[in-house]
């Protein structure tokens, strides 16, 4: 069989997620820029050739992918497998948006080989290998089979989260890349995150803060206690506020999450340890306190309970195992979202997820990006949400299809109007989208919301109407001066009856969110209330006739 190679250093695009500074780097996959040397510690610079917490995207219908790179240093640790220290980590997003996880044969020699065999290929699927935690890649290169495709995925523009740590933000000990806690965390918010744990030497210095501020983050975690509990209650408290200070000084209004030990699974059995972990915590909290005395906004605190490590969760007392990674990812998920006003339902329509539904027809995240930078540009003023029935109508950003432009140009063509419409999306897939900016940076006047139908065969009608309650959630959190309308799901062919016993449910949920609501059947259905097939293209989707309707009625709505 013949392959195709692709080695990521020679990309013309930026693809490897995780580097913060990816075109000032001395070497292909260094975490800190090349003039971070003789700045920082040395130990510290030679950690952050360590390659923890990046990853690369990349699309593919192979069933067949092997993945091979060479390392400077070496292959394992006594407490930590070659594996974790030095492996890859293949994870991938099925249709719907949830993560699934890949098995892999390797062999490790001077050439490391993992190859990841049996993959499904009737689809095109987003993948993301995760790279080694405690070892420098010199070189990579990752091979399908030539029949195949295979396309990189540039890095997703989000604001980071970045985390400046110990050896325990760095990865120590799992026992797979994917299975460092800011791995799960990367995968549990579907935010990215930059990884700057340096083993034993996470020590809140003001060189790495000043590297760490030069990144444009959306959260600063620090989480350095563990290789700190040496230092006086005073002069820890005092370098906790520097570092507080040093990055609010520069990127003002970002917030600051602060970290507690999280304490030696040892500790009820050996009392000095106990008193090593509290004493830098008794620190963290009081100048924790002081910062909120003096005024200081947007700093968080994460504590050792809330993180819940127990006699199971680590492998030498200090360094979590797989199961305290879980417990660290689950406790900064939890607080992260709290911070970033990101609450999740436990149903399927209140988790907001991607979708990878519709290719070839479009790309679902390009068409995000698309959006993000159409709101950027142009501050729109009337926001139109839905699914397919929304993106195939017409507006900006352009979609491959334009069934009914004449009515949208006719409607909303003078109203400075946004297309938040994307195929076969589903409640949760507009949660993601909302949670990650497309309503964030600009203040709409009309938001109009058609969403829901392609819950239908999946969900049930209460789910449905708690998913439509989060939504709206998150959209008045977001933009809390927009007028808000709600319109009932359309009738759809053969499901006229639960469609409309359904949108009694939306109507309640809207007054609940005390938004307006309105329901478009009457102007879709015949007199035996059944869909009138001469408004539709396929019995879901309106013809240029629907869409005509459709748009009359939306705008007497919302007026001029």
């Amino acid at each position: 069989m013949t392959f195709k190679s692709w080695d990521p250093a020679k990309e013309n695009i930026a693809v490897l997620e995780g580097q913060a500074w990816p075109k000032q780097v001395k070497d292909p996959y260094d975490r800190l820029p090349a003039k971070a040397e003789g700045v920082v510690r040395p130990a510290v610079w030679y950690l952050s050739r360590n390659s923890a917490g990046m990853s690369l995207r990349f699309h593919s219908n192979s069933p067949e992918i092997v993945v091979k790179y060479t390392v400077k240093g070496g292959l394992q640790m006594p407490h930590m497998p070659a594996t974790g220290v030095s492996g890859v980590d293949l994870y991938a997003k099925d249709r719907d948006g949830g993560w699934i996880w890949s098995s892999g044969t390797y062999a490790f020699g001077d050439t490391i080989t993992y190859r990841f065999q049996n993959l499904s290929s009737d689809q095109d699927r987003e993948y993301t290998l995760y790279l080694p935690l405690y070892n420098s890649v010199k070189w990579m290169e990752i091979d399908v089979p030539a029949d195949r495709s295979f396309s990189p995925i540039p890095v997703r523009r989000e604001k980071p989260i970045v985390v400046y740590g110990t050896s325990i933000a760095q990865g120590a000990c799992a026992t797979r890349p994917g299975l460092a806690w800011t791995a799960i965390l990367q995968r549990k918010l579907d935010h990215p995150v930059i990884n700057l744990g340096f083993s034993g030497n996470g020590q809140l210095e003001k060189e790495v803060i000043d590297l760490v501020a030069e990144i444009d983050a959306g959260l600063y975690v620090l989480d350095c206690l563990p290789n700190l509990t040496g230092m006086p209650k005073e002069a820890l408290m005092e370098k906790i506020t520097a570092a507080v200070l040093q990055l609010q000084s520069k990127r003002p209004g970002v917030p600051i999450l602060l970290t507690e030990h999280d304490g030696f699974t040892d500790e009820l059995i050996s009392p000095n340890r106990k008193a090593e972990s509290e004493r830098p915590n008794a620190a963290l909290n009081e100048a924790f306190k002081q910062l909120k005395a003096r005024g200081i906004r947007n700093i968080h605190l994460l504590t050792k309970k809330e993180i819940g490590q127990d006699i199971e969760s680590m492998v030498d007392g200090v360094h979590p195992n797989d199961i305290g990674m879980m417990n660290y990812a689950n406790a900064y998920a939890k607080t992260i979202r709290k911070i970033f006003v990101r609450p999740e339902g436990n149903g399927g329509t209140s988790r907001p997820v991607t979708q990878y539904r519709e290719l070839p027809g479009y790309d679902w995240e390009k068409r995000h990006n698309e959006v993000l930078d159409y709101n950027k540009t142009n501050s729109p003023q009337l926001v139109m949400i839905g699914n397919s029935i929304t993106h195939f109508w017409s507006g900006e950003p352009r979609a491959h299809l334009a069934r009914g432009a004449a009515s949208w140009d006719k409607y909303f063509g003078s109203r400075n109007a946004v297309n938040l419409g994307f195929g076969w999306d589903r409640i949760e897939n507009v949660l993601w989208r909302v949670y990650h900016g497309e309503l964030d940076g600009f203040s709409a006047k009309q938001i109009v919301l058609l969403i829901g139908t392609n819950n239908l065969q999946i969900n049930s009608d209460a789910e449905i109407a708690e998913g439509l309650r989060q939504l709206l959630s998150a959209i008045r959190e977001r933009q809390p001066a927009a007028k808000v309308l709600v319109l009932g799901i359309l009738p759809r062919r053969g499901m006229e009856a639960r469609i409309a016993k359904l949108n009694r449910l939306y109507a309640g949920v809207a007054a609940a969110a005390k938004v307006s609501y309105a329901d478009a059947g009457s102007v879709f259905l015949d007199s035996r209330k059944k869909l009138d097939e001469t408004l539709f293209s396929d019995g879901l989707h309106p013809n240029e006739q629907g869409y005509e309707r459709l748009g009359a009625f939306i705008s007497r709505l919302i007026g001029r």
